[in-house]
């Protein structure tokens, strides 16, 4: 009974001391005061409501199914999106082992001692002979940690925040790997379109080569005019190689992404490929709930604003419950004897005083940590709104670029016709047909350029309103 009321009178006022503690050290964490979140991007379309092309899945933005074939496949097996989710298994470990903190910590072991006493000690002189005593145990012991100011409670919230960062940055390298392989997959498409023109083109002037030499042959030409339409086919011919080139590094490229060993990559055409033809841009306020790297960045902040809680709970005592109990015996047939049985129960307070500033330069780390933190979450929020901004730049030309570059060819390829009529009759040089066929191929060009532009601004925005990682 005694023992009873022992217990009851140790953990009354220890009970009475957490909730007490816990309300006067902890402090909530609020988000800080940012920046206009509804100037973060410019553009002139007003939003009328919350719809967003970032609350799509990255299936129903890109439909070319050979695309999403490479993208699932990169889903699966690419190096960093793999490495990305083991650190979110890490975090939730420690997150596990910062729940566990509130418990009690115990450990039960069996001991042999045996001593003998020095003949030159006092014990020694008092027997006076050599003895040797065994002694035989069996204890348990548990300590408890009672969280009276907050401390374990902010480290459990800052392993929360550190995990839940974790699993934003896991989203943000799906999100950033989505973009890179569909913007590398188009402009793969582009290269496949610029190859087909010069093949085209290499055929045409190797024709007119054929006319230039017979023109030779009648006396209207002169070797000069052969000589130069020689040299376009020639151009045409090592710009066919160098695209052949830059295709196969850009199918090592995107076989990289996915996991994979070089090879060649399934695909479709550029003139297949179509994105949501009404862009909704959504409030700029989404960006902080879209985009895994400003989350991240947040949960980041949250982590070193509890890590600062922490840090300032060290500055106050410390309430510590320990305890022991067991058998213990000089006779091992006794040992597990009603008369073997010991316990000893120690509530502690210790107030830290001279720790060689330990605590002070941890605290003092801590906010300095939180205000790195606060503005690095800045910094991801006006970053996010310039990446939109500026793809809101390229995205909302590229029509009009592309209907002016349309015509431009149609110029182009005109003057072509109209500078071999006048070469027919007589009346221009042959090197006027050759300046406008170089200036038709690349307005071609161009063509393919812009329409990859466009698909890629389109992946840009996307992802810069936070899209893919859903």
């Amino acid at each position: 009974m005694n023992f009873k009321y022992t217990i009851h009178r140790t953990i009354t006022p220890v009970a009475l001391a957490i909730s007490l503690g816990s309300c006067m050290a902890r402090k909530e964490y609020k988000r800080p005061e940012m920046v206009d979140q509804e100037s973060l991007f410019r553009t002139d379309k007003i939003a009328q409501d919350s719809s967003n092309i970032a609350s799509i899945s990255w299936k129903e933005f890109f439909t070319d199914a050979a695309l999403q074939s490479h993208i699932e496949k990169a889903l699966n097996n690419n190096l960093d999106i793999r490495a990305a989710v083991q650190n979110m298994v890490a975090a939730q470990a420690y997150l596990n082992q910062a729940k566990a903190s509130y418990f009690p910590t115990g450990s039960v072991g069996a001991n042999y001692t045996m001593a003998s006493p020095s003949l030159n000690s006092n014990a020694g002189q008092n027997l006076n002979d050599r003895v040797f005593i065994n002694q035989f145990d069996i204890t348990a012991n548990i300590a408890w940690e009672i969280d009276i100011w907050g401390k374990l409670k902010s480290q459990e919230k800052a392993q929360m925040a550190q995990y839940l960062s974790s699993v934003a940055t896991h989203q943000k390298v799906k999100s950033n790997l989505i973009a890179t392989i569909a913007g590398a997959y188009y402009q793969l498409l582009a290269l496949d379109e610029q190859k087909k023109i010069i093949s085209e083109t290499i055929g045409i002037r190797e024709k007119n080569l054929e006319t230039t030499l017979a023109l030779k042959t009648a006396g209207t030409l002169t070797e000069v005019a052969v000589k130069q339409s020689e040299a376009l086919v020639y151009n045409a011919k090592s710009s066919l190689l160098n695209i052949d080139s830059q295709i196969k590094i850009l199918e090592n490229t995107l076989s990289l992404l996915k996991g994979e060993s070089p090879n060649s990559v399934e695909r479709t055409s550029l003139a297949t490929q179509h994105q949501p033809d009404n862009i909704q841009l959504g409030f700029p306020a989404q960006l902080l709930a879209n985009r895994p790297d400003v989350r991240k960045a947040e949960w980041d902040l949250r982590y070193a604003f509890e890590m600062t809680q922490a840090a300032q709970a060290q500055f106050y005592p410390s309430l510590k419950l320990t305890a022991s109990g067991g058998l213990q015996s000089l006779q091992l047939d006794q040992l597990f004897s009603a008369h073997s049985l010991f316990a000893n129960v120690i509530a502690g307070i210790a107030q830290p005083i001279f720790n060689k500033r330990q605590i002070k330069t941890n605290f003092e780390v801590s906010k300095a940590n939180q205000e790195i933190a606060y503005l690095n979450f800045k910094k991801s929020l006006i970053t996010a709104g310039k990446e939109v901004s500026d793809a809101l730049a390229v995205y909302s030309i590229q029509d009009e670029f592309i209907n002016l570059k349309r015509k431009e060819l149609q110029a182009y390829q005109l003057s072509v016709q109209y500078a071999q009529e006048l070469v027919n009759y007589g009346m221009a040089n042959y090197l006027e047909v050759l300046n406008a066929d170089v200036s038709r191929l690349n307005a071609e060009l161009n063509i393919a350029n812009a329409q990859y532009t466009k698909l890629n601004a389109g992946v840009e925005l996307y992802r810069a309103l936070g899209g893919g990682w859903k």
